[in-house]
């Protein structure tokens, strides 16, 4: 049997360990479920005869080794900063690694190490980054095998809620760690470059900068731009490319409900609100706002972010309960961030009847003899349940597949790389559609970029 030691089986890891326990006789699997939650590591392994649960500290160096050591390959499903070690260990006994996290500097520097040991560490192998990198590159490299030169490039993904459970107003629910969601967009401007001109948003204009696109049979969407799309110019070899965007889906008016948040400062993480435990969610929302002897908080609130009662908007922040002087906070020490957090938590929380969804765009524009054209590619995933979710069927899949095809040689280039080759994506992309993660790709005239598709 062929031991695969998991790190982390959270909930981005149902999809794949069960993947790989349903592969298990016919690829001579055995699977190793290390979590620091022995219980949570049982759950997954669900009495399989050929997984073992076990409660695994990866601060534990001794434990780490030994694990490492039984294991043909490692598949880490830590928080992305947790990475490092694993993949060292990796090094000292020539093990394979994939992990669904971003390529760190750190882990960029084994690069050579990795190369010189025959091995592969495949990074950015999720949903994204990984099957957007995918599927974009599959496009590319084909408008580039017929002598096409790419224009425009824009990439957009977002983990929402299924139609059929959406019944809230801002039309969204948590589909992964929610602290990630009220931090988003923090950590300097938003780079891109539209129509040959770079292009940099702050943090505090992002959610007022939004794109509309169209996804058929599901209706229209709004995305914001991501931190830093010019990376991907030479990630993706399109230096010579006047537009560059990649950014995250929501349903159209989240961005400008979720702007008032921002505004007000309850997004912020880098300090403690005072006796927070004690405080009132209302209280909470006055401690943004300017003192006055006689207005409501609600009042107060309205005033200062220039919301109109019959605002949809104003009916969103109600939703959320901001202004309950009865619901304390119930958190010591805590950030704004944090609170938000909680509160948002209350309402947004996937309930067990409910589906989510994953929605990504790509969009390419280029000319070819002569011709300018356009290919738009979608893809739609809805999740089974809670605990079969799109976000963990399109994170955990490309994972599982990977380290079966690069157990068996399939997939064979060392270093630490990112999914961009075609010895990579082509086989995965093609298992991925036997589980309903596939494209739907259509070409039209090139329109360009079309600033009538922008809100302001």
């Amino acid at each position: 049997m062929r031991n695969i030691l998991i790190i982390g089986a959270g909930r981005s890891a149902s999809s794949l360990i069960k993947y790989l326990l349903d592969k298990s006789e016919k690829e001579q699997l055995q699977l190793t479920i290390a979590d620091l939650s022995l219980e949570l590591a049982e759950k997954k392994a669900n009495n399989h005869k050929n997984a073992r649960a076990i409660e695994f500290d990866i601060f534990n160096e001794k434990q780490r080794h030994e694990e490492i050591q039984k294991a043909i390959i490692i598949i880490s499903m830590l928080p992305a900063h947790m990475h490092i070690e694993v993949a060292k260990d990796c090094i000292t006994y020539k093990k394979h690694m994939v992990t669904a996290s971003y390529i760190s500097p750190a882990m960029q520097e084994l690069d050579d190490l990795a190369k010189e040991n025959g091995l592969v560490l495949m990074n950015e192998i999720g949903l994204d980054p990984g099957i957007d990198h995918m599927s974009a590159m599959k496009v590319i490299d084909e408008i580039r095998d017929n002598g096409g030169k790419i224009m425009l490039f824009e990439s957009f993904c977002g983990g929402l809620v299924a139609p059929e459970s959406d019944n809230n107003l801002w039309n969204y629910k948590f589909t992964w760690n929610p602290r990630n969601v009220v931090l988003a967009g923090q950590g300097g401007a938003a780079k891109f470059i539209q129509e040959g001109t770079y292009k940099y948003i702050p943090y505090n204009k992002l959610f007022r900068r939004t794109e509309f696109l169209e996804i058929e049979g599901y209706g229209r969407f709004e995305g914001y731009a991501n931190r830093d799309s010019l990376k991907y110019r030479s990630v993706y070899k399109l230096d010579n490319a006047l537009t560059v965007y990649r950014g995250t889906i929501r349903r159209v008016g989240y961005s400008r409900a979720w702007d008032i948040l921002v505004q007000l400062g309850m997004t912020d993480d880098s300090y403690i609100i005072e006796n927070s435990e004690e405080m009132t969610y209302r209280e909470f929302t006055n401690s943004f706002l300017p003192y006055h002897p006689t207005d409501t908080v609600e009042i107060k609130l309205r005033h200062a972010q220039k919301i109109d009662q019959d605002d949809i908007i104003w009916d969103k922040l109600l939703e959320l309960d901001i202004f309950n002087g009865n619901k304390k906070v119930e958190l010591k020490n805590a950030t704004p961030a944090q609170i938000l957090e909680k509160i948002l938590s209350e309402k947004w929380t996937l309930q067990p009847e409910d589906k989510d969804m994953i929605v990504m765009y790509h969009k390419f524009g280029y000319e070819i003899n002569g011709e300018k054209k356009q290919i738009d590619s979608t893809m739609v995933c809805i999740g089974d349940d809670q605990t079969y979710t799109a976000m963990a069927k399109t994170v955990g899949l490309p994972v599982a597949i990977a380290a079966i095809k690069i157990l068996n040689g399939e997939i064979k280039t060392p270093g630490v790389q990112l999914p961009i080759a075609k010895e990579v994506y082509i086989p995965i992309l093609k298992e991925l559609e036997e589980y309903g993660v596939l494209f739907n790709e259509t070409e039209k005239e090139y329109m360009g970029y079309n600033p009538l598709n922008v809100s302001s």
